[in-house]
């Protein structure tokens, strides 16, 4: 075992020195150069070979299942950190015996940026997200790939295009619209002057990369300004005072998400990266701010528990862009499999309806139809889907039934969708906590032109108070008045928890999810959506109102008097009353 351990190094560094020969011979005779800086080259360039090594064989590494790859992670953190140090320490040799250029240095500093960003996505921890925007953020500081475009090597310039989009990435998830305006721009000129200098066949795909993310930081219906009309960048992660409170000696369950699934299949949708404005939207409903890691710990993975922050974790997230049936339920699968006691499953589906064909005599699972899974020869035409039978239940679809076996365990389903009801019907098989938020299956004629910029439904799950000014019809507001009606908001959050948990006709499942801050904060926004949509005058069909199941008692929650009231209130703070009816309960 020894031997076989031992030869892959030795042959590593073989080819190492064998390159060396060439890299040192041109500075000179290879003789002249001391044996000191001789190993420090070698010892440069066994670490860098290294590195890649590891970094490549992350793309091996099972994408779902929270444990297999974590001892990985932590190898390869360890090669880049000890590389990162040697070259700061070793700079000057390096540049003399090796020739490293700057860009070099970029690629490192690139790839240690990505590493903390993939393990975001593995943890779902967000204070990862500031480490990878240090590391981006240096490499624009100090131009380490300013040389790049001196150079005749297109492949080194999309290198630098690829780092762009990737800091990009990593800047709309921490909220940093300011430097995504700036990156965008830079990645603008980047891109003119590359497709200028080589004549590639991928400016189409790079001219593209450009209008998504210009959609995507647009997709946000309402501006809030400053007095000096700047735009005020507002966060809808869990802040210390997001949640409700629970009042003292207020019985709900101990039940905690743990887990959530984020599915975006939507056609059209704005998207970039592969995260729709949907899922961009809900995974920040599923995450608290982020905190700087700087003083806490050297690199992920090596923090010992006793140091750990004393507030809890984000749930776990797997992001899932037009996933097929298998990779979707082998995700959930995993997510099952791997769900701790008392803990909850959450998914959320943003996806095309697909609804059955024909008639059915029976009113099972598989006959209501559900929501589009992806097979690009089945989609034509936007949502027309290609039916081969219509005998046959649609194969690309996840059906109700489909989630049936994973109701063993506690449950929490938001489904966005023109087909959302076909969940209306589920039923609960093992008696665990089970409990489905559904959209609206239509909107208004006014709303539907603003469906690619993201669900409205979904909007009002990460950010109510948008949502209530689009529909109110504002299109902007002053960060005074904002922050005002967002206390006021609070105000109505507090009041919409009481009236759940103080409900004598509610069904328990509800309230065994409201111990959770992520999942009580969704259930009171999902109530105040549905009492404000039943409010407004323009939402007079029952396909534009959001549904549940079980239901929920309308006139203790979505249509409670109390609630109706102070949703007039913040209208009146607005001065957009005129919109809502006053007498809601006498107008149905």
């Amino acid at each position: 075992m020894t031997g076989t351990v031992e030869k892959p190094p030795r042959k590593r560094r073989s080819r190492t020195e064998f390159a060396l020969k060439e890299i040192m011979s041109s500075g000179g005779a290879e003789d002249d150069i001391p044996q000191g800086e001789r190993k420090t080259v070698t010892d440069f360039c066994y670490l860098l070979d290294k590195s890649k090594q590891l970094f490549n064989g992350l793309r091996d590494l099972p994408q779902y299942g929270q444990k297999q790859w974590q001892s990985y992670f932590g190898r390869t953190f360890d090669v880049y950190t000890k590389l990162w140090k040697f070259q700061q320490q070793h700079r000057q040799v390096l540049d003399n015996r090796y020739g490293l250029k700057r860009w070099q240095i970029g690629e490192i500093a690139s790839k240690i940026g990505q590493l903390y960003y993939h393990y975001y996505l593995r943890t779902s921890e967000t204070s990862y997200l500031n480490e990878a925007f240090s590391f981006y953020s240096a490499i624009r500081q100090r131009s380490y790939y300013s040389q790049v475009n001196k150079e005749d090597r297109p492949e080194l310039v999309v290198k630098k295009l690829r780092y762009y989009a990737r800091f990009i990435v990593v800047c709309l998830l921490l909220n940093k619209m300011d430097v995504v305006k700036d990156l965008v721009k830079e990645l603008s000129d980047e891109i003119e002057d590359y497709t200028h200098r080589f004549n590639t066949e991928d400016q189409v795909e790079w001219n593209l990369v450009l209008q998504e993310v210009a959609a995507f930081i647009e997709a946000d219906p309402v501006m809030v300004l400053n007095d000096d009309n700047t735009i005020v960048i507002t966060s809808n992660r869990l802040a210390e005072t997001g949640a409700p409170l629970l009042e003292q000696g207020m019985i709900v369950g101990q039940l905690s998400l743990a887990d959530a699934l984020i599915i975006g299949n939507c056609n059209n949708q704005v998207k970039f990266s592969e995260l729709t404005v949907d899922m961009f939207r809900m995974l920040q409903a599923l995450e608290r701010e982020p905190m700087n890691l700087a003083s806490q710990m050297n690199k992920p993975g090596m923090q010992e528990s006793a140091d750990k922050p004393t507030r809890r974790e984000n749930p776990h997230k797997y992001l899932l862009y037009k996933p097929t049936f298998s990779q979707l339920y082998t995700f959930l699968a995993a997510s099952f499999k791997e769900l701790p006691a008392n803990s909850v499953l959450l998914i959320y589906l943003s996806a095309t309806g697909v609804f059955p064909t024909g008639r059915s005599d029976s009113e099972g699972p598989y006959d209501f139809g559900g929501v589009l899974t992806n097979s690009n020869r089945d989609i034509i035409n936007g949502d027309a889907i290609h039916k081969r039978n219509q005998s046959h239940k649609e194969m690309h679809c996840l059906h109700p039934g489909d989630l049936y076996p994973f109701t063993r365990k506690p449950l929490f389903i938001i489904v966005d969708s023109s087909n959302s009801v076909a969940y209306k019907n589920f039923t609960n098989l093992f008696g665990q906590p089970l409990v489905c938020l559904l959209s609206p299956t239509a909107y208004p004629k006014a709303l539907q032109d603003q469906s690619q910029r993201g669900s409205l439904f979904t909007l009002f799950l990460n950010n109510p108070l948008m949502a209530f000014l689009f529909v109110s019809g504002l299109s902007s507001m002053r960060r005074g008045l904002w922050e005002k009606c967002q206390e006021y908001l609070r105000k109505i959050n507090r009041d919409i928890a009481q009236l759940l948990t103080h409900s004598r006709s509610i069904d328990q499942a509800f309230l065994q999810f409201f111990g959770d801050e992520f999942l009580r904060l969704l259930l009171t926004r999902f109530i105040f959506c549905s009492a404000t949509m039943r409010m407004h005058k323009i939402f007079r069909e029952t396909r534009n109102y959001p549904e549940s199941y079980p239901q929920l008692p309308r006139d203790e929650t979505v249509e409670n008097p109390h609630l109706q009231k102070h949703i007039l209130e913040l209208a009146s703070i607005l001065d957009v009353r005129n919109v809502f009816f006053e007498n809601t309960i006498d107008d149905y």
